[in-house]
């Protein structure tokens, strides 16, 4: 079963997306939620205030736990910052799971949210992001496959058991990118 964290941000749409798919999916929400699960989506949302409430819930610990032993994670926006080894101009609570920096709110404030289609490895049609105060990854370390490039800009990778996007999947119909994941 799928796991999508739901103690804050937009995981109903990471569930619908999986309905769609035929994926079984729980939300987590404990550290009993998260023993249920065989990989974690972790939603966009607010990224300082999901570190608190992981912390006060004791999965901050248990994610990264499940993750050494080999669990699949995927990070989409806020999910993705939380994953990064390196938050530009931040010390806020971050799994450091994956060796990226990146900076939060690379496009801009909300106003400035975007939809565009770009190509995305491993597709060979473009997929469509959502970009809603979008992070961008400024660095990538050993092992840190780039997937996907707006403006310059990579808003998509992959490191072995962890993917990252920077946009938002579950907004749109391109259900791909969960259909990938589930192969990890």
């Amino acid at each position: 079963m799928t796991g999508v964290l739901a103690l804050q941000g937009d995981f109903a749409a990471h569930g619908r997306a999986l309905d769609s798919i035929g994926e079984p999916w729980g939300e987590v929400r404990t550290t009993e939620d998260l023993a249920n699960c065989t990989r974690l989506i972790i939603p966009g949302g607010e990224s300082t205030t999901l570190g608190i409430l992981l912390q006060l819930a004791g999965l901050d610990a248990a994610i990264g736990a499940r993750f050494q032993s080999g669990m699949p994670i995927w990070g989409t926006c806020m999910g993705m910052i939380l994953l990064a080894k390196e938050i530009e101009g931040s010390d806020q609570f971050r799994f450091g799971l994956l060796d990226v920096a990146v900076r939060r709110n690379a496009f801009g404030a909300q106003v400035f949210s975007f939809e565009q289609g770009f190509a995305m490895k491993p597709f060979d049609s473009p997929v469509h992001g959502v970009f809603i105060r979008a992070p961008i990854v400024t660095r990538c370390g050993d092992g840190v496959e780039p997937l996907a490039v707006v403006d310059e800009k990579i808003v998509a990778v992959r490191s072995e058991k962890i993917l990252g996007t920077s946009f938002h999947p579950e907004l749109t119909e391109d259900i791909r990118i969960h259909e990938f994941f589930l192969k990890f």
